[in-house]
């Protein structure tokens, strides 16, 4: 039988109602997670070890960049076949992504949660906790990178993002879908993962901002972060990557610093791509140098960002670790 190593952090699942609040908090320990999914004995033989118990926005990227240390640290173990994280859905697609760069195992790695607290009516916690141990233990996994799996669907990271509030179904794939299905009695996989370039680096660079375009948006918050300085912006564009007038200006300053500036889009499907000429389009700031995301969100982006810039802060080597996520 397979052995999966399970690393709890926290969220949703991991959690029940505070009588004083009236909210949900963190009350349930890994070992009580897998102690709840009594038919993972039929699958693996699981091996719990508990790295956090937080709210996912309460997840920091060195905090993603710690676990997947760790992630790598169990994986080189002889005996163990693969790793599944459970983890907040609020930041989960980050901390898959995160995952998906810097480690360095080629062994089936999977990372769930719950929409469900776990005193609630229909609590999903042990159905993903089940499927996440299915996908880690199997084979066809292996060479995957960090892979997401909720509702019985598995999802690549650089792919996938958290698409509604609180339904069990939030987990989607924008224009590419699952890349496979977890069954009662296995899993398949349809389709390869995205062409990943791993970042090899023992740590990253925590001073990313990440802005968000609006129509009317001033340049306010783009000097404040060039001022500061941060050593690197993400600018979550509209569009195929435009930006209004304002935001151009401040776009300008941010480069004038010399602080590398990568382009993403605040659109759901799509690449940024430099097909418009006018004031503020992506054609048109050519001449400032950005970095363009393609296809991966901004979140993504600025964690790419991060760990690209623990290695170097030369334009065009940073340019090239963002040309190979989707093709």
């Amino acid at each position: 039988m397979k052995k999966v190593v399970v690393l709890t952090t926290g969220g949703t699942i991991a959690m029940k109602p505070d009588p004083v609040s009236g909210g949900l908090i963190p009350a349930v320990s890994g070992d009580d997670l897998v102690e709840a999914v009594p038919a993972l004995k039929d699958v693996a033989a699981v091996e719990v070890h508990e790295f956090s118990n937080v709210p996912s926005g309460h997840v920091t990227p060195q905090m993603m960049f710690e676990l997947a240390q760790q992630v790598d640290a169990y994986a080189a173990r002889p005996d163990v076949d693969g790793i599944a994280i459970t983890h907040g859905t609020d930041t989960m697609e980050e901390t898959a992504y995160m995952l998906s760069l810097v480690c360095r195992t080629e062994k089936p790695v999977t990372i769930t949660g719950a929409m469900r607290g776990a005193s609630d009516m229909g609590y999903d916690g042990p159905a993903n906790i089940l499927a996440a141990v299915r996908v880690a233990a199997c084979d066809a996994a292996a060479g995957r990178r960090c892979l997401l799996v909720m509702n019985d669907e598995i999802h690549a990271a650089a792919e996938v993002t958290k698409m509604h509030t609180v339904s069990c179904s939030t987990f989607a794939s924008p224009g590419w879908g699952p890349v496979g299905h977890v069954y009662y009695n296995g899993v398949v996989f349809r389709r390869t993962c995205e062409n990943l370039r791993r970042i090899v680096t023992d740590h990253i660079e925590p001073d990313v901002e990440l802005l968000k375009v609006a129509t009317g948006m001033s340049d306010l918050f783009f000097r404040a972060a060039a001022d500061k300085p941060v050593k690197g912006l993400v600018v979550e564009a509209v569009g195929c990557g435009n930006v209004p007038p304002t935001v151009l200006h401040g776009i300008e300053y941010v480069r004038s610093k010399g602080i590398p500036v990568v382009l993403a889009s605040r659109v759901p499907e799509g690449k940024v791509v430099p097909v418009y000429g006018y004031l503020g389009s992506a054609g048109w700031m050519k001449p400032l140098d950005l970095i363009h995301a393609d296809e991966i969100n901004g979140q993504k982006a600025r964690l790419k960002l991060m760990a690209a810039l623990s290695l170097t802060q030369d334009l065009e080597e940073l340019r090239a670790f963002f040309r190979d996520d989707v093709q």
